[in-house]
């Protein structure tokens, strides 16, 4: 009488499938970030380590200039520039004003600038740098 021998189901996967998924997220996420170019202007210091994705970056420097996403806009035209940059992005249920203001920048123009996510009904964070020691 013959009976067959059972094969064995072997326990193994092959990780090339698994690095070529790797490299193709990699890829994905690098294509869909989202790159702004920031002014460069000394930022207030703060102990916060929270990391926040942009959609649409606004820098304040003292003498009262405005640069949205590393272009500079008028005083008068920052809120029909940020409405038409927010219009403009993939995910606009998730947008985010980042306010870059400069150390020095009176808080009028800040206050305007949350006034106007406020108004977009969208969220704003405040830009700032690590403190040292």
């Amino acid at each position: 009488m013959g009976l067959k021998k059972r094969s064995k189901v072997s326990a193994e996967f092959s990780m090339s499938s698994l690095t070529d998924i790797i490299f193709l997220l990699l890829i994905f996420f690098m294509l869909t970030a989202t790159f702004v170019k920031l002014q460069n202007v000394e930022l207030p210091k703060s102990d916060s380590k929270a990391v926040a994705s942009t959609s649409v970056a606004v820098t304040i420097d003292k003498a009262g200039k405005f640069y949205l996403n590393g272009t500079p806009i008028s005083k008068n035209a920052v809120e029909r520039e940020v409405r038409k940059a927010i219009s403009e992005t993939d995910n606009q249920e998730n947008a985010t004003l980042t306010i870059v203001a400069e150390v020095g920048v009176p808080f009028e123009h800040v206050s305007k600038m949350m006034a106007i996510a406020s108004k977009l009904k969208i969220k704003a964070i405040l830009a700032t740098s690590p403190r040292q020691g």
